[in-house]
């Protein structure tokens, strides 16, 4: 990383440098693994370059499917060039299966599936542990017109329609997936963040037994083990799909 350019930001997974372009940003992923809000942490070595190639492929996709995106192209295997942009402070997480959180928090089995898919908003704030957030109170907050709200959950559902057909065919059920979106220079609402293991639940389809094989953050989070051949699989199946 060319260090006279200035860090503009730095997450629990990727740092945020500024670009020539005062436009765009250069986006870094770093090999951290963390859960449980920051609580539980570890690094894997290779993690950040697999997030990072993975997450530009699946922009690629959405992009060639008239998804907008913040993705403009891949600095190294580690970087990715992006297009600066206002982060709306929301979490938008689609759940196209009942799981984690949401089985913790209602009666609702694990395993379910949720027909339409679920889309739940939680405010992005670590001090506050990401509440989740009703249409009421992110009107009292301020945080989004309903216009733009409803644009955001219009396009997360056909992002839903896209992932799940991509990850299909590299045998893999999307179960659920977290969405960030901002706002660019010229007030258009795009897809920002990262598309990777680290925001997506994905269970192998390849298990023809029953058992959930998760592919995901899920391996770290629950101590299951290979946690770094868990993402090398996924890249490696999306290299042989495109």
């Amino acid at each position: 990383m060319n260090s006279k350019l200035d860090l503009i930001y730095e997450g629990k997974a990727k740092k945020i440098f500024a670009h020539e372009d005062s436009d765009k940003v250069i986006i870094e992923f770093k090999d951290d693994a963390t859960a449980f809000n920051a609580l539980k942490k570890a690094k894997f070595e290779g993690k950040g370059e697999l997030n990072c190639l993975i997450s530009s492929k699946i922009f690629e996709f959405l992009i060639k499917n008239k998804i907008p995106t913040h993705y403009l192209g891949l600095k190294n295997n580690n970087s990715m060039i992006a297009q600066k942009i206002n982060i709306i402070p929301l979490e938008v997480v689609l759940r196209n299966i009942a799981y984690g959180s949401l089985c913790k928090q209602t009666t609702i089995q694990p395993g379910l599936v949720l027909e339409p898919p679920l889309i739940d908003i939680y405010l992005k704030n670590d001090n506050l542990n990401d509440p989740l957030l009703t249409k009421d109170r992110i009107k009292l907050l301020k945080i989004i017109n309903n216009e733009d709200l409803e644009y955001i959950s219009d396009m997360t559902l056909r992002i839903n329609k896209l992932l799940k057909e991509f990850f299909y065919n590299i045998k893999l059920n999307l179960v659920d997936f977290k969405l960030e979106f901002g706002y660019t220079s010229k007030g258009q609402i795009v897809l920002g963040d990262e598309i990777s293991p680290d925001n997506c639940r994905l269970w192998d389809l390849n298990q023809n037994n029953g058992t959930i094989v998760s592919l995901d953050k899920d391996r770290f989070r629950n101590d299951l083990g290979g946690f770094i051949e868990a993402y090398s699989e996924i890249n490696k199946r999306i290299n042989n799909f495109i």
